[in-house]
Order: C-alpha cells, then structure tokens, then sequence
C-alpha cells in the first residue's frame, strides 16, 4: 500500500524540482529518498520520475498522482482542523495567495483586519504572485485561498471587487484637463504597457477598438510605471484600485470607451475548505466594492 511518507516525497520533490531537495525538505537522507520513490513506483506499477528529462520532471503518471496526493493532505489538514472545530475557531493557520497591489493594499487589509478581530489565534499568510503563480498555488493545495482577476471557471468564486481601467498621464499632460480620455487620443502618444494581470484586459480594450498603441516600455512593477509616467516617459492604462491615492507627478483619468475588470477571491472547492479558509470565505461574501471612479 501506497505511505503519506511516500506520498510526501512525492509533493516534496514537486516543489523542490529535485528528487534530492525534495528528499532533504522531508529529513530523508539521499538513499532514504532512493529507496521510498522506488518503492512508491514499485507499489504503483509505474515511474513517477521522468528519468530521461534534462532536468527533473514527473511523467503523466506522476502528475495524476501528486493531484490526488494534494487532495490527500487537504483532507488530512481539514480533519485536524475539524477536531478543533468543538473549541471554536481558535489556532489554525489560513494561507492567501494575491495576485498584486490591488488585492494586496486595497481588497485584503479590510478583509484580514476583521478576520483577526474574529479569530485572533489563527496565523494568516498573506503570498504575492502573479495569477498563474496564485492559481498553481491553488491547484497544489498551498494556498487556502486566492484573489484572482475573473473569471476562473476550474476554482470556486465570489465576486470581491470591480475596477475600471483608467489612464494615468503625467501633469502637465495635453489630455490631463478632459475629464475622460478617449482611446483614440491616447494613441497618438508614447504607451508603457503593463506586463501585470491587467495587461491582457488593456491589449483586448486597444483590440476591441481597432487602435494600436505605440508601446516604448514594458514594465512589470506598478510603482515603474507610474514613475516612468510621472517623468513624461509615456502614458499607460492600469486599474483603478491598484494606482495610490497620492503617488507625485501623475493624473488619473477615466478611459473611453469603459472597460472593467472583476475580482474575487478563489478557492479548489468551497465544501472542502479547512475551517480557518471557511471562516475568511464566509467573512468575504458581502464585501463587494463599489466599481472604481
């Protein structure tokens, strides 16, 4: 019979991208780890270690399994949480994935504030990533939950935020006196394209309306963005919640023709959700936000 020990090896060598990292995240030595991938192997009746890849790989095989094996120690951690579930909510720990300034300065500080005043004891981690990093987190069992831009169709949802996409300009600017700025005259001016969640959002917007932007940079880090727009370098699209309310230099306006983005908080399967998880899941239902002005 397949071991949680051999099963653990199994996650550890995922994560570590190395059959010996792996073994030595776990405390195994490097022939303890030789010896349970080989008899994981040898009860399943098939490699799990593409042992031909340049670098470490699971075959097909391997995969599937680590997919079932993640649902095995969600459903270990569930259980434990459950046996503490007669004491009330009072330890745990709940593990939140952000995909970026949005969610992290403007949607989860509320939420993790009355989350603590309700469950002081349960330790809450908050782990920035971009969307596909939050969703792998996700599917792998490592994140309780995540704030993910919508739709999701493989997750669980509910709708926590929606943002308008708004031009930022820098003062000064010729379309910094309108009072919305039309696309069409956006175009006509140096464009820093956001490599963040929004871009794709801002490609199919220019696409939608048959304009091409001018793009001389390409910059991942918000704060960039906004420093490179505030020094004239160019002017760029970005969502309305992710821009400070008092960053120097810039001019935030509406964009037309509107565009939005929604986001909500994700989780696998909201039935199998540990109680910390549960409990920010609950907490978040109502804390829909006004769209963004």
């Amino acid at each position: 019979m397949v071991t949680l020990r051999q099963l653990e090896l199994l996650v550890a060598m995922s994560e570590a991208r190395s059959m010996s990292g792996g073994g030595a995240r776990i405390g195994m030595s490097a022939s303890a780890t030789s010896h349970a991938l080989k008899a994981l192997e040898s009860q399943l009746g098939v490699a799990v270690v593409d042992r031909q890849a340049r670098v470490f790989a699971l075959t097909d095989a391997g995969q599937r399994v680590l997919r079932h094996a993640h649902d095995v120690f969600t459903s270990l951690k569930t259980i434990d949480q459950e046996g503490k579930a007669a004491a009330g909510l009072k330890t745990g720990v709940l593990r939140i994935g952000s995909f970026g300034a949005s969610s992290s300065i403007r949607l989860l500080p509320v939420l993790i504030d009355r989350y603590r005043a309700l469950y002081p004891g349960v330790e809450v981690f908050v782990l920035e990533d971009p969307d596909q990093g939050v969703e792998r987190g996700l599917t792998e069992g490592r994140l309780d939950l995540g704030v993910v831009a919508l739709p999701r169709p493989d997750f669980d949802t509910q709708l926590l935020a929606v943002d308008d996409l708004v031009a930022v300009l820098p003062q000064g600017h010729p379309l910094a006196h309108h009072e919305r700025v039309d696309l069409r005259d956006l175009v006509k001016y140096p464009f820093i394209m956001t490599h963040a969640g929004s871009q794709g959002l801002v490609k199919r917007l220019f696409d939608r309306c048959g304009l091409a932007p001018r793009i001389t940079h390409e910059l991942a880090q918000l704060w960039s963005i906004l420093d490179f727009v505030s020094r004239g370098q160019g002017v760029s699209i970005v969502a309305a919640l992710a821009v400070p309310q008092d960053f120097p230099g810039i001019v935030v306006r509406p964009v037309v023709p509107r565009a939005q983005r929604r986001i909500g908080l994700a989780c696998r399967d909201e039935h199998r959700l540990s109680l910390p998880g549960r409990a920010m899941w609950r907490l978040a239902r109502g804390a829909l936000q006004k769209p963004a002005r």
